[in-house]
């Protein structure tokens, strides 16, 4: 075989055309160096179109993902012409351009439904990898990568980084998904019970939020009809009771997050405060700078710098905690709030824009379409879903996540039935 033709092997073979992609999912618990796979996309890319020009004419789950981005890195770029702290703002909206290989690479491997389907199953393997390292800490309080916190377990992320939970119920969709391909109704069983721990006893009450989401969307997939769908919600409701029962008899970290979430019922605002991890004095910090900056907003990645200006004397994060290289709270840790503080009424438009154009090309693609981008589908819904707390969208690792994820999305949602070359 010729150097020539090398690369041409590599893609029909199917695993080495998406590798990069996947090596993203399994650096994610190693922080930044998830970057490693946006690198190899982007070389992918280069080789890709050093090879043929018109690679991407016409593909349209490129142009999709260009116009998506777009939106999604718009709005960061009109907030950043009045940003409370410009340099960051711009930096910010200038390392959003890095995603774009992401899409490209994956709307160029991921085009048949075969290669899509081996892409998800490896993918489940990871994440099945992350759900038994979660298991063995549950068990014997240490995984891979150490002990666990007293109030959660972290698995592979690690003792200092609480992302376990909340990426874990993002990402469940692809190891439900394959359990049910695989496995039938009893493996889609199976993988619920498994990630029902780890997301339990994770301590992130987002995670629970965005699971819960995942699991109605499965339910509602499997019914088959709203009488169906109401008595399986009940069954599985009443096995949430029970093992949340046992988890809190059991577990002591259980039972510390549930004891500050049940401070939401005492009625005064200082308890459901405590409760939120003070999310209110985040939220009423953030409304004072939306009032103040309603339509540019105080620009990406703004809202620490900004927060010291807006919030009282006596706010917890003021007088409590320190961020970084900024003082008060991180970010919004809402997405509305998010889009709003920092970008303003402008970028509150251009993230409105991205979601009718997505929902409209979700709807264009046809019966096959949507259920080849079935489990990113059902992971955006989970990551974005408004009614619940969220990391920062703009952030280096949340938002390299989002724009995978995207890119992903996109990609399937155009995938065709057939390997190119089949002739059948």
């Amino acid at each position: 075989m010729t150097s020539q033709r090398l690369p041409d092997f590599l893609q029909s073979i199917g695993f080495f055309a998406w590798w990069p992609l996947w090596l993203l999912a399994v650096l994610l618990p190693f922080g930044r160096s998830a970057e490693l796979g946006t690198l190899l996309c982007l070389v992918g890319v280069v080789l890709v179109f050093s090879r043929d020009r018109t690679a991407w004419r016409g593909d349209y789950a490129a142009r999709l993902f260009f116009v998506l981005l777009a939106c999604y890195v718009g709005a960061a770029l009109v907030s950043s012409f009045a940003a409370v702290m410009p340099g960051k703002s711009w930096s910010t909206t200038a390392g959003l351009l890095r995603y774009l290989p992401l899409g490209l690479y994956a709307a160029h491997t991921l085009r048949s439904t075969r290669s899509l389907h081996r892409f998800y199953a490896a993918l489940a393997a990871v994440i099945l990898f992350w759900v038994v390292d979660a298991w063995m800490q549950m068990l014997t309080g240490w995984s891979l990568r150490g002990h666990a916190e007293p109030e959660r377990i972290s698995g592979l992320f690690g003792a200092d980084d609480p992302k376990l939970g909340p990426t874990l119920a993002v990402l469940s969709p692809f190891l439900l998904w394959t359990g049910r391909h695989h496995g039938g109704r009893w493996g889609l069983v199976l993988v619920f019970l498994l990630l029902l721990g780890p997301v339990l006893l994770s301590g992130s009450r987002s995670a629970w939020i965005g699971f819960g989401v995942v699991t109605l969307v499965f339910i509602w997939r499997e019914a088959g009809s709203p009488l169906r769908f109401l008595a399986i919600c009940v069954a599985c409701g009443l096995a949430l009771l029970a093992a949340g029962g046992i988890a809190w008899k059991t577990s002591a970290r259980f039972d510390a997050r549930m004891q500050r979430t049940l401070m939401v019922f005492s009625g005064n605002e200082q308890s459901i405060n405590q409760a939120a991890t003070g999310r209110l004095d985040i939220w009423h910090t953030g409304w004072r700078m939306i009032e103040a900056h309603p339509l540019l907003g105080v620009g990406v990645r703004g809202f620490r710098y900004a927060y010291p200006h807006y919030a009282p004397a006596n706010d917890h994060f003021m007088v409590a905690e320190n961020c970084g290289d900024g003082v008060g709270a991180c970010h919004p840790h809402q997405l509305v709030m998010e889009v709003l503080a920092e970008t303003g009424i402008a970028g509150a438009l251009s993230w409105l824009a991205g979601v009718a154009l997505a929902v409209r090309a979700w709807r264009r693609a046809g019966t096959v379409g949507r259920a080849a981008a079935f489990p990113i589908t059902v992971s955006l819904a989970a990551m974005l879903f408004p009614l619940n707390s969220h990391l920062a969208f703009y952030s280096a690792w949340w938002g390299l996540l989002f724009a995978w994820l995207l890119g992903l999305w996109c990609a399937a949602l155009f995938a065709v039935t057939k390997e190119p070359g089949d002739g059948t």
